[in-house]
């Protein structure tokens, strides 16, 4: 397990797309993961109402730590050697990293019943990809007068390889109705060559990540 804290990392409140874009960076620099990120995997949670139950989330006021998100994104790590997959999430007050199945239960909680309005979709993208074509100039925190919403991050904004000054939304844009039908292995592994990743349900989440490892 990483000895990386929180506090090592780039992170700015409502900005999670931006914290996970160098949380990659650093893990790969670092040596945490391959360098060229190839074990990594950037999630983007959502849902068509953009309203997601996250549970242990630091910007909770409750005990719970229950907290509504329009989205949310995480990393996860594919697992190694005598290891368990992984998640990295810089916004939650559960031990960091987490064991992927300690996080879907604690976090995601999929026994607890939701109304299906709170149902979560996940958009799993592969972190090499991610990092060359992922774009932001922060438009979605900024108010019709021009005013922020939110503090952005004092750095400039993320700009793609080819020049693309913003596809945020292109992400962040999750539907049910994009769901993977099945698991089977040509699906799961379209998350290796699509820029946009692929979507499956929260009841898939594990079985995608022991599909790949």
């Amino acid at each position: 397990m990483s000895t990386l804290e929180v506090s090592q990392f780039t992170h700015t409140p409502l900005y999670c797309e931006e914290n996970v874009y160098f949380l990659l960076k650093k893990l790969c620099k670092d040596g945490v993961a391959d360098a060229d990120g190839s074990d990594l995997f950037v999630v983007f949670i959502s849902n068509d109402m953009k309203q997601i139950p996250l549970w242990h989330q630091k910007a909770s006021t409750r005990a719970d730590g229950i907290i509504l998100w329009d989205y949310h994104a995480i990393c996860i790590q594919r697992k190694r050697e005598g290891s368990s997959h992984l998640v990295w999430d810089l916004d939650s007050s559960l031990p960091f990293p987490s064991p992927l199945a300690s996080y879907v239960s604690e976090t995601i909680r999929p026994s607890f019943q939701l109304f299906s309005e709170y149902r979560r979709s996940f958009r799993i993208v592969h972190a090499p990809i991610f990092l060359r074509f992922f774009a932001s100039d922060r438009r979605h925190m900024k108010e019709p007068d021009g005013n922020w919403t939110a503090q952005p991050p004092a750095y400039e904004p993320i700009v793609a390889e080819d020049g693309t000054v913003h596809n945020l939304n292109e992400y962040m844009e999750i539907h049910a109705s994009d769901e993977l039908k099945n698991m089977e292995a040509d699906m799961i592994n379209s998350v290796f060559t699509q820029q946009l990743g692929v979507v499956i349900s929260e009841n898939q989440l594990e079985e995608f990540f022991s599909q790949i490892s």
